[in-house]
This record gives C-alpha cells, structure tokens and sequence, in this order.
C-alpha cells in the first residue's frame, strides 16, 4: 500500500485556510441536518406522523443517498475539481433545506429530506482528500479533527441559536407568503436556517484547489468504482474494521443529534428553546474538544513510534463512555442528567475523527474521496439503521409509549460499545500484521 507524492506542499496559510472554509460548510451542513430533530414534536403534531416515521426522517433520508450517489460523487472528486464539487453540494442541500419547509406530508418531506443528503455527499469524502493533499501525515490528525469538529460546532450553534429561534416561531401563528400559500411555524424555520447557505457556496469557490498527492502509481490517475473496491477487497481485513468500527463508534453521538432533544422535551418537560441550549452549550464545547483530544492523542502517539494509535484510541472511546451510557438517558433529575451528559459528549466525541484519518493513511490518493464515501455509507447506513430509525422503532413497538425514550436511546447506545470494540480488536491486530511491514 507504499505511495508516492507529487506536487509541491501548500503553504500553511492556503492549508489551514481551506480547513476554515470546509470547516464553516460543516456547521451549515449540520445547521440544516439538526434543525429537524428541534422540531420532532411540533412535526408530528401537524403531519400526525410517528416516531418511528420521524426517525426514517432524520436517518434513513441521509442513508439512501449515500446509497445511490455518494460513491458516484466521491469518484469525481478523486478526478475533478473537489472545490467546485462541494461548492455545488452546498447549493443544493441549502436548497433542499428550504424546500423541506413546503413539505404538506411526510413523504413530501422524506424526498426532500433526501435532496438534503444528495448535496451533503458531496462534501466530506472531497474535504477528506483536500485536507490530506494539505498536510504531511504527522500533522493530518490535528487538521482532519478541526474539520471534523464543524459537526460538533454546527450541532451546537444549531440547537443554540436554532433552538432560540425555533422557540420563538414556533409559538407563532401560521403565515401566508406570496406564492407559497400558509406556512405553519416549523416549516418557516426550515426557510430560514436554509436559504443562507447560497452565500456558502460562493465562498467555497475562493478556496485554492490542492495538488494531489499520495498518488499510487500502478493504479493509473484515475480508477473506477469497480477498481476501488477490487483494492479494499484485497485488504478488507483493515477496511471492514474501520467502516465496522468507527461506525458503532458513532452512534450514541448520533442518538444525541437526533432524539435527545426529544428525550430532554417529553421526559424533563423542556421547551425547544431550553433543550437547545443546553445540549448547544455542551456540544460546542465538551464535542469539539472530545474531537480536538481524540486527533491530538493519535497524533502524540504517533510521535511515540505506535504507528496504530488511531485504533488504539477508537478503543479507549470504546470502553470511557459505557459507564455514562447507562445513566444519562433514563434518571429522572434534570440536574444530574446534565452532569452525567457533559463527560459523556466529550468521551463519544473523540473518535469521530478517527475513521477519516485511518482512511486517509492507508488509501492511495485516487481512492481517498472513495474509500471515505464508502465509510460515510457504512457510518450513515449503521446510524441511521441502529441510531435514528432503531429508537423510534424501539420506543413505537417494543415499548409501546413514548415516554420511554431514554430507555430506547439507553438500549442502542450499550449494544454498540462492545460491537464496536470486537471490530477494531480485530482490525489493530490486522493493521499490525500486514499494513506496517516494510
């Protein structure tokens, strides 16, 4: 798996100023992902749709376009412009957003929450390649977790501000626009939050386009989709333990974007504005510091010689969070519950930027944008399967009462630490065997 370069380094002030552009399309994107899971309640109270209907919305939306394009997309970003390519996702997700506010039903919403995730494929497996053509590899852990804590940023500023906002239309009456007719609260704030994203879009244009780098020689410039998989099959021992395991790794952060605001409303009695900020406040700061440690640790390991620290610290996330996992979703005190919360975002944080960077390591450059789109596909497909759709299910037919949605978020968070921790068991024995000779 031995690459060559190619091109000169960009210079550290080009480098970083790319990750703040991709870092500042991440919180939007997670700005317009999040909205939804503020507006479970008031969703369901006009549309009469269930939680198990609003955990396909919020999950399995994203999930199907990863499916059907996300691999497609990243092959052009392996080949063609990677700013360009996420300058026109961000159009159209900010699009599709606003769009979501005309939805009268819930599949008109579904599709168009699906438009949403068309747009979002295209920037992270582009931003991944980019950053990697930007950063020698000792210095990849730090600038990768950066990009990566948008996620965090965005979710924060989403439920801080978002929740603010949403609070106030919320209790608002419906209003009547020219041309689109009478628009409940909800569906004005999806408008809102949506449309500034065009702006966005142009700004991603004045990002320099790296030269790549990490080029396998023996692939050729270019490989298809078919080869791609021909390369991770013959090393799928790494491979399947990275997509398997960062993906459980995944989840109970994911359980936090989606139904813990939920959880926060119907079980503590907050209102959206009061659950916002307080997940918003914890986010922004306890995640993206829980991301920001998780890529400083690889990185100081891997200055120590452990060339297989980015497994090494998916298992310690694997193992800190489980003791917190069985508290934080089903007391009854609102104080503790937020004690509980704040050591429990920082611990699930940390590895969300692990998967990315093992990825980047070990993937020729023309498969980079590819390998990391199929790892999204695995990482969306699990969450949204186990995370976003699973606890509605949970909470609809195995509980039968909604009041019991802790108890759901509880049960997925528990079964995907040790499924998590036997994938990449597996895959650091696998790495040392066979990828670190020679």
């Amino acid at each position: 798996m031995n690459t060559v370069s190619v091109g000169e380094v960009p210079s550290s002030l080009s480098a970083w100023y790319a990750v703040i552009i991709l870092l500042l399309a991440y919180v939007l994107s997670f700005v317009d992902r999040i909205i939804m899971s503020l507006l479970v309640i008031p969703i369901q109270q006009d549309l009469g749709i269930s939680d198990t209907q609003m955990g396909l919305l919020m999950g399995l939306a994203f999930a199907i376009f990863y499916t059907l394009v996300g691999v497609p997309i990243a092959r052009l970003s392996d080949a063609k412009s990677r700013k360009i390519i996420v300058s026109v996702g961000i159009f159209l997700w900010s699009i599709m957003t606003a769009i979501c506010g005309l939805a009268r039903s819930f599949i008109e919403l579904f599709l168009a929450r699906v438009g949403v995730g068309i747009g979002e494929a295209t920037l992270s497996p582009a931003a991944y390649s980019m950053i990697a053509d930007y950063f020698p590899e000792d210095k990849l852990g730090k600038a990768i977790a950066v990009y990566q804590s948008g996620a965090l940023f965005g979710s924060g500023i989403a439920f801080i501000i978002g929740g603010a906002i949403v609070g106030l239309i919320v209790n608002s009456n419906a209003t009547s626009l020219l041309f689109l007719g009478e628009l409940q609260p909800w569906q004005l704030a999806f408008i809102i939050v949506g449309l500034p994203g065009v702006l966005m879009a142009l700004i991603m244009l004045t990002v320099k386009e790296p030269k790549r780098t990490g080029v396998k020689e023996d692939l050729g410039e270019t490989v298809s989709i078919k080869d791609a998989i021909e390369y991770m099959v013959k090393n799928w021992k790494v491979y399947i333990s990275v997509f398997l395991g960062f993906s459980m790794l995944a989840i109970p952060i994911t359980t936090i974007f989606t139904w813990y605001p939920t959880y926060l409303q119907r079980i503590h009695d907050l209102s959206i504005g009061e659950s916002g900020k307080i997940l918003g406040l914890i986010l922004f700061f306890l995640s993206s510091s829980g991301v920001f440690f998780g890529g400083w640790l690889i990185d100081f390991l891997k200055r120590r010689n452990y060339k297989d620290s980015f497994f090494r610290v998916g298992l310690i996330a694997a193992i800190l969070p489980v003791p917190f996992t069985l508290f934080v979703s089903s007391i009854s005190d609102l104080d503790a519950t937020i004690m509980l919360l704040c050591p429990f975002i920082f611990l699930v944080s940390m590895p969300l930027a692990i998967g990315p960077i093992v990825l980047q390591i070990i993937s020729p450059n023309q498969l980079r944008a590819q390998t990391g789109a199929i790892y999204m596909l695995f990482m969306n497909l699990l969450t949204a399967a186990i995370a976003t759709t699973g606890i509605g299910f949970i909470t609809d037919y195995i509980f039968e009462n909604p009041l019991e949605v802790g108890q759901s978020i509880m049960i997925v968070n528990v079964i995907s630490a040790p499924l998590a921790f036997m994938a990449l068991s597996f895959g650091l024995f696998h790495f040392n065997k066979t990828l670190t000779k020679g």
